[in-house]
């Protein structure tokens, strides 16, 4: 038996998310027909978090378990000739059986794309938040600063039983190791880098951000939403078309 790690790029806009769904186009369902097609067998590749509908990846880390005894760069080919033009296999190596996609990540970086431009490019609009109004820059950065650090992101998580938690267990703690909005061109760009996520806890906190960069909240106010552990506390969900999962990254070296 050979575990296989695959880095995997995608466009979310048509897809149900990544987790398989009856009746329902998803990257996991697409990716484990495209695999069962290949080596005629049955599997379930485990991705290292579960995008949702709409949400995109630059490198989503997949791992499954296969008899086949086709090399892994014959693998990248055979896949990406069976798969949507919207998923792209970039890498897929060997690795060892205990490693797996989401319970060996250590951290993970996301990134969202807000188009602050009057008018956004067509070729643009699957892939941004169009908002041209008017916010203050300077105030949204000084927010994103306040959730560095560990915290309970609870007023932050969807309210979703059944998928509250991207991880294993039952605390709502998260460690953010870094928090930045940049401005590059007609882009207003928000970076996370933590060791874990909830469940729409980037797009939960952008839609905060935006209160604060339009006045009716101040920077400070996001100590008090972390400190209420209440949903309703924070601001509304920012669009699924500006999410992108960027890095995963494990303690091994090379995985």
């Amino acid at each position: 038996m050979r575990n296989l790690k695959v880095i995997l790029a995608y466009d979310g806009t048509d897809f149900s998310g990544w987790q398989i769904q009856p009746h329902r186009s998803t990257i996991q369902g697409t990716l484990a027909s495209a695999i069962g097609r290949i080596t005629g067998e049955k599997v379930l590749p485990q991705g290292s978090g579960r995008t949702d509908a709409g949400v995109h990846a630059l490198a989503q880390v997949v791992t499954f378990a296969t008899k086949s005894v086709i090399p892994a760069a014959n693998l990248v080919i055979a896949l990406n000739d069976i798969l949507p033009a919207s998923i792209r296999v970039l890498d897929v190596k060997e690795v060892s059986l205990e490693f797996h996609a989401r319970k060996s990540a250590r951290a993970k970086t996301y990134r969202y794309r807000m188009y602050r431009n009057a008018i956004c490019p067509p070729f643009l609009a699957r892939y941004v938040w169009h908002f041209p109004y008017p916010l203050d820059d300077a105030a949204m950065s000084s927010a994103a600063a306040v959730i560095e650090g560990e915290h309970d992101f609870t007023s932050f998580a969807a309210v979703d039983p059944e998928r509250a938690l991207e991880r294993d267990g039952s605390s709502s703690v998260r460690q953010v190791f870094s928090s930045i909005w940049r401005r590059e061109g007609d882009e207003f760009i928000y970076e996370v880098r933590g060791n874990g996520f909830l469940h729409h806890m980037v797009r939960n906190l952008v839609g905060t951000f935006l209160l604060v960069g339009k006045g009716t909240l101040k920077a400070r106010d996001v100590t008090r939403i972390l400190e209420a552990k209440n949903r309703s506390a924070a601001g509304a969900t920012a669009p699924a078309s500006g999410l992108y999962l960027v890095r995963v990254e494990y303690d091994e070296p090379g995985m």
